[in-house]
């Protein structure tokens, strides 16, 4: 496939699992081959500090099931992400599952200890092995939120392969943050010469403002506060030129 036609769907995620399930069919657009929810879609943090333990499934439990039943009524792929029971019952991993066209499952490497917070108390950091799918003939490579401010797992990503990074975030409102996050994105497309689908929840208590990078930093399609959906064509064609034009992996000394 030259081209991935994608959608991202910046929509609050709330406290009843079960609304969340129904907001999946309802927000997954028709036509998109790729589509990416935001982290913790499943169910929200809910307030600073709190227990998600009781709100963790397995990677087959009702939400990913129906992450997958929507991709394949859609024929695309979804990314959403959830809470996961791990060897830790009080500390689930933050996970992100992906299911239609290709399946997998990453688990957040970087919890958010920042800005005062500390995710590690409420959750389980995952193994530090990257991980990648094909997507419509493109490699894709998986982080979530915090994972953003670390570029040395955006690389090993890269160096694996990965043509397109999606980042699906609850990115916490606050000064400087949406500088940092359009910043961090733009960067992270920029230096690797890569595209990036960074899919964040809306205002006013996230920072919204999702966002569509091409390998050279230019956004192809990008959010506000508020809930929406945005889409963009990822051509292949850009990410060659791209990389032709500013060949910084093969330049490499280090």
């Amino acid at each position: 496939m030259a081209s991935l036609h994608v959608a991202l769907v910046q929509h609050a995620s709330g406290l009843e699992p079960e609304a969340n399930r129904r907001l999946l069919d309802e927000l997954t657009p028709p036509d998109a081959d790729l589509v990416v929810f935001p982290e913790a879609f499943a169910r929200d943090f809910g307030e600073a500090g709190s227990d998600v333990s009781p709100y963790a499934e397995p990677v087959d439990g009702a939400f990913a099931t129906e992450v997958g039943r929507v991709a394949t009524d859609r024929g695309a792929t979804l990314v959403a992400g959830m809470f996961e029971p791990g060897a830790d019952p009080a500390r689930p991993f933050n996970t992100l599952v992906v299911r239609g066209g290709a399946e997998a499952s990453y688990r957040k490497i970087h919890l958010y200890d920042s800005f005062g917070y500390r995710e590690s108390d409420r959750l389980t950091a995952g193994p530090t092995d990257p991980v990648l799918v094909e997507v419509g003939g493109f490699t894709v490579g998986l982080m979530t939120c915090y994972d953003l401010r670390f570029p040395e797992l955006a690389r090993a990503l890269v160096d694996r392969g990965a043509e397109v990074l999606v980042i699906p975030a609850a990115w916490v409102a606050g000064p400087r943050k949406a500088d940092h996050w359009r910043t961090l994105v733009r960067a992270r497309a920029v230096e690797n010469t890569v595209f990036v689908l960074a899919a964040g929840q809306p205002g006013p208590r996230y920072t919204g403002h999702s966002l569509v990078v091409d390998p050279l930093g230019d956004v192809l399609a990008e959010a506000g506060e508020d809930a929406a959906v945005i889409t963009a064509t990822l051509d292949r064609e850009t990410l060659t030129t791209a990389r032709r034009t500013n060949p910084s992996l093969a330049n490499r000394r280090m």
